[in-house]
């Protein structure tokens, strides 16, 4: 295999300069970066810059759902004392925020698909076999829904809505159930169960399910709440959205479509990223010997860009992103609550690491790379942090980001299927000779 490999490896390197060449959209980015326009959503905007005099200036990063400012969303669910993530399924799904009657109605039909998980299934599916990865747990549970689902390739709008709330239901007890029979079958750990309460929301049902003793204080299920609201939505070009509307563009299966993103997510590239910051910061915490010197922070950081540490990657994980420069608002926004569940677990040194990071990492960068544009902390920063103080095992940080987006996701295979647009079908350019065939006795 390993011959075959090199082979594969000589044969597959296409000439770099046929991109430039050919004016390939690598990446389908402009060569500024920026996303090419392939599509049209209503659900979620991103804003990075203001046009000037048609000229690009970087600002702060805003998020809108369905046109509303993320940080004011936020804002209200904390003044309001609530917990929102339910609401935000609503308002991707609905296109509006619920009222009391109509948020009462959806928590009532997440609460009955979460009762509806068929007995048999965590013996049957979750601890057979169990994965070394979560995330493959989670599409395997995914794609074996369709086996219990008599309309499984039914894509009528009111049926994929049925599968879609089924799948935001069920995918918290998908994510954790996996992880306990991981724990029980790999590791000879306890093993536990417990039902999701109707009363709970998903944040509180989470924590209550995955500890033994089912406590959590109200900032913790707070902070865990907000977190699946940052996470819900962020346009329809992130690698696993845009998956999603290429797959359902195809006329699959609502089943095959989730599978396929969560595929996506668990790259590290995308979703898994917060375990390599949380993972990052460990090695970090065991080189820097003094978490307030900056010089020794500094050091890391460019042994890190320089392929000296951890990974060995030259990357900083956590900083910079595909489309923020200056400021990702959702990392602005989860930083307010993160240094409040940092008091409260006293883990105030752990926290004020981070913002070190945060702070002196862009001008490492700029010194290591010579790269003068804006590069600020991502939302995959400071969630590896939180999760570590919920005390959530790493394993489950990817699957967190997969619960709260799984809200998008069903917003987006909704909006392809309504607006029924063509099975999307970039080009490719062929760049390889045409030759003759030869007989195999004279290869």
């Amino acid at each position: 295999m390993k011959k075959m490999a090199r082979r594969c490896e000589a044969t597959g390197v296409i000439d770099a300069t046929l991109y430039d060449k050919y004016q390939v959209k690598r990446g389908l980015r402009d060569l500024n970066g920026t996303g090419v326009l392939t599509g049209l959503t209503e659900i979620s905007e991103i804003k990075s810059h203001n046009e000037v005099d048609g000229e690009r200036i970087p600002c702060d990063g805003k998020l809108y759902y369905q046109g509303i400012d993320i940080e004011d969303i936020v804002a209200g669910f904390v003044k309001e004392k609530r917990f929102g993530y339910e609401e935000i399924v609503y308002l991707l799904l609905f296109g509006d925020l619920p009222n009391a009657k109509e948020l009462q109605e959806l928590q009532d039909v997440l609460a009955e698909y979460r009762r509806r998980l068929p007995s048999v299934f965590v013996r049957d599916i979750l601890m057979k076999a169990p994965s070394s990865d979560l995330m493959n747990t989670l599409g395997r549970s995914v794609l074996t829904l369709y086996s219990y689902d008599d309309l499984a390739e039914d894509t009528s709008i009111p049926n994929v809505l049925r599968q879609c709330m089924e799948l935001i239901a069920l995918m918290p007890m998908f994510a954790v159930y996996g992880y306990q029979a991981s724990n029980y079958i790999n590791e000879g750990k306890n093993f536990f169960i417990h039902s999701p309460k109707d009363e709970y929301s998903t944040a509180e049902n989470i924590l209550h399910m995955l500890r033994e003793d089912s406590q959590f204080t109200p900032l913790e299920a707070q902070i865990l709440d907000l977190a699946l609201v940052l996470h819900a939505e962020h346009g329809g070009g992130n690698n696993s959205t845009f998956t999603n509307h290429v797959v359902t563009s195809s006329g699959t299966d609502t089943y095959a479509v989730i599978s396929a993103s969560l595929g996506s997510l668990k790259g590290k590239r995308h979703g898994g990223a917060n375990k390599k910051v949380s993972l990052m910061f460990e090695d970090m915490k065991k080189k820097v010997k003094n978490w307030e010197n900056e010089d020794e922070i500094r050091l890391y950081l460019t042994s890190l860009l320089n392929k000296q540490a951890f990974d060995r990657s030259g990357l900083i994980y956590g900083m910079g992103h595909a489309v923020y420069s200056i400021s990702d608002p959702r990392a602005r926004t989860f930083r307010k609550f993160v240094k409040k569940l940092a008091e409260e677990k006293g883990l105030q040194e752990e926290y004020y690491l981070y913002e070190r990071v945060e702070r002196l990492a862009p001008e490492v960068i700029a010194e290591e790379r010579n790269i003068y544009k804006g590069v600020s902390a991502n939302i995959d920063f400071y969630s590896g942090l939180v999760y570590s103080m919920l005390k959530i095992p790493v394993e489950l940080y990817t699957p967190m980001f997969a619960i709260g987006r799984i809200s998008g996701w069903s917003a987006h295979r909704m909006e392809e299927l309504i607006n029924a647009g063509k099975i999307i079908r970039p080009a490719y350019k062929a760049v390889s000779e045409h030759r003759d065939y030869k007989p195999l006795k004279d290869r």
